[in-house]
Formats: C-alpha cells, sequence, structure tokens
C-alpha cells in the first residue's frame, strides 16, 4: 500500500509540475519577478510559511534546486573592510554609481571587480538617483560636435561659461576650456564676472604653456563673438567653430563637462567668497583630471589618457595680449 501510495504521488507530480505557471503564480501573490536566486529563495521560505508545504514542493512549484535553497554564503574576510571603504567613497562621491567606485577601489589595490561591487552595492541598498533626459533635435550647423569630431590630442577645444552664487548671494562666474578628444579641463577660472579680455589673457597663458589647438568650439555669446577674439584667434590661424544659436547640444563636450561639473561640485560646495571659490576650483579641477575616472575614456583619468596621446599641437607662435591689440 505504501509503495503505490509513493507511485500514486510521484505520478502527481509528474503530471502536475508546472514549475513555469507556478512561478508565474508566485510572482503575481509575491508582487514583483523571480529573477534571482536569493529572490527565489525568499519565495520559498513565503510560500511554506503560508500554505504549510515542504521545501521540496515549493521548490518544485518555483523551479528552484534544492541545492541552491539550501547555500549558505560564506563572505570574505575582507568584505567588511571593503565594505566601509565604498560607504566613505560614496559619501565623498555622492554622484559616483557602482562602475566608477569599483575602479577606484581597484586602483587603491582592492579585490572588488565590477560584479562584486554591485552585488555589495545591491546588498547595501545604495543608487544614483536616475536624471530624466529630454531628447533633443539634431542642429543643422556644420561646427556641431557631431559633425565635425576631435581626432586627437588638441584638435578641438571647447570653451563655456558657469554661474552659480555665493551663500549671501554674490554672483560667480566660471570660464572652463575642455580638450575634446582627452577630456581634459585644461583651464577652469571663476571670478565675478569675465569679459572678453580676461578671456584672452587666459587663453595667451595657456597656449604659452600647452601650444595652440587647431580649432576652438563654442557657442555664440558675447565673450566669444566679440571682434577682438574673433581678430586674435585669425591672427593665431585658429579656426573658430561657432554652434548654432538655440542649439547647446552642438556644443556637447562642453555641455557633459558642465553636467559634471554642477553635479559634483555645485551641487555639493557652499561658498562663502571668492577666494572659497577659487580654493575649491582648484582642487577640483586637478581632481578631475588626476583622479576621475571617465566612462568615455574605458574609467582611466584624463591625463592618464593624454599621456598616452602623440603630442599633435601646433608650437605657440608669439602673440600679445589684449592690453597690447589695437
Amino acid at each position: 500500500a505504501s509503495q503505490t501510495t509513493g507511485r500514486r504521488e510521484q505520478t502527481t507530480e509528474r503530471t502536475g509540475r508546472r514549475s513555469v505557471s507556478g512561478q508565474q503564480d508566485a510572482e503575481i501573490y509575491l508582487g514583483g519577478k523571480l529573477v534571482s536566486p536569493s529572490r527565489k529563495r525568499a519565495a520559498v521560505k513565503a510560500i511554506q510559511g503560508e500554505f504549510r508545504v515542504s521545501e521540496r514542493r515549493a521548490c518544485v512549484a518555483l523551479d528552484q534546486p534544492r541545492s541552491t535553497q539550501r547555500y549558505q554564503s560564506s563572505p570574505r574576510s575582507d568584505e567588511p573592510s571593503l565594505v566601509k571603504r565604498m560607504y566613505e567613497l560614496v559619501r565623498s562621491r555622492p554622484r559616483f554609481g557602482y562602475r566608477r567606485i569599483a575602479r577606484l577601489l581597484q586602483r587603491e589595490g582592492w579585490q572588488a571587480s565590477f560584479t562584486r561591487v554591485y552585488r555589495l552595492w545591491r546588498r547595501e541598498g545604495l543608487k544614483v538617483p536616475q536624471k530624466k533626459r529630454k531628447r533633443r533635435r539634431t542642429g543643422d550647423s556644420s561646427n556641431g560636435c557631431h559633425r565635425l569630431r576631435p581626432e586627437q590630442k588638441d584638435h578641438v577645444w571647447c570653451w563655456d561659461f558657469v554661474f552659480d552664487r555665493t551663500s549671501s548671494g554674490s554672483s560667480l562666474k566660471w570660464f572652463s576650456i575642455v580638450d575634446e578628444f582627452t577630456r581634459e579641463c585644461l583651464t577652469l577660472k571663476v571670478d565675478r564676472s569675465i569679459r572678453s579680455e580676461d578671456v584672452i589673457d587666459t587663453l595667451a597663458e595657456l597656449f604659452s604653456s600647452r601650444g595652440v589647438p587647431q580649432c576652438i568650439r563654442s557657442d555664440n555669446g558675447p565673450e566669444f563673438v566679440s571682434r577682438a577674439i574673433q581678430r586674435w584667434l585669425s591672427q593665431l590661424e585658429i579656426n573658430s567653430l561657432y554652434i548654432e544659436p538655440g542649439a547647446p547640444w552642438e556644443n556637447g563636450y562642453a555641455e557633459s563637462f558642465n553636467s559634471r561639473f554642477r553635479d559634483e561640485f555645485l551641487a555639493v560646495e557652499v561658498f562663502e567668497s571668492l577666494a572659497t571659490a577659487r580654493r575649491f576650483t582648484v582642487a577640483w579641477k586637478e581632481d578631475y583630471n588626476r583622479q576621475r575616472p571617465h566612462s568615455s575614456l574605458g574609467y582611466v583619468t584624463p591625463a592618464e589618457f593624454a599621456s598616452r596621446c602623440a603630442v599633435s599641437n601646433r608650437a605657440a607662435p608669439s602673440f600679445q595680449l589684449h592690453s597690447e591689440i589695437t
């Protein structure tokens, strides 16, 4: 009789085994998809407690191997220290995702692969809020970054302005210059106001130390389209790439840098004065170029990527400051 009963139970299990539909029913009951072993493990326990069935039957219903259900993970000895260091990096860089955090940990010597950091990231409930991005149309200007792309170091630079205020409400204005190929921030200057004459002086200092690019891309701001700058750049045989008015996405490299600058610096720092803003700006520029992994460069820093590039800039010719230009 017992053998007959056992065969009847096996036959019932064989004919009634509907792991796919059973899993779908469990997903509806538990309010979520069962796509990971840990999620299935929790679902098996929930079904056991709710319907008073054995572990074996619950595993069959959810297509969960019993060996997986009974598996007990054994964390590595360095995991508490790794998680502690990960939290420290997250607090200091709140806009970094797990990939950049993993690269920083690897640089410090930790055994931290992307998958391991992702597992700990999910376990600790860490998350970077996703931004809603609006769809934009493609501009028609031939000077846009989607038409004329940088081909080498110092081929195309881009420049732009970013604005903020001190804690007392005084205005601050940042002037940035970025190498589109290496993503280096070549200049990041902050002042109360920056005129076209200040732009020329800043360029003169940069050209003396780095050389002259072939092109400079910018919008149609008054500081960039002034006759003094146009005449000065033409004397140095630098091609000015002015994007179409009202199409900032055509200056995409500058806009991308400005987004990171606002998100990782302006949004987290409070400036008591202009001197404080200048001190913080110098430190952030150094960190951006030499410490921050850049995703579009394969998660290496702009300075490291630039060191691998061949020197391609032209020698800086003799030029004059704005005060000597007639």
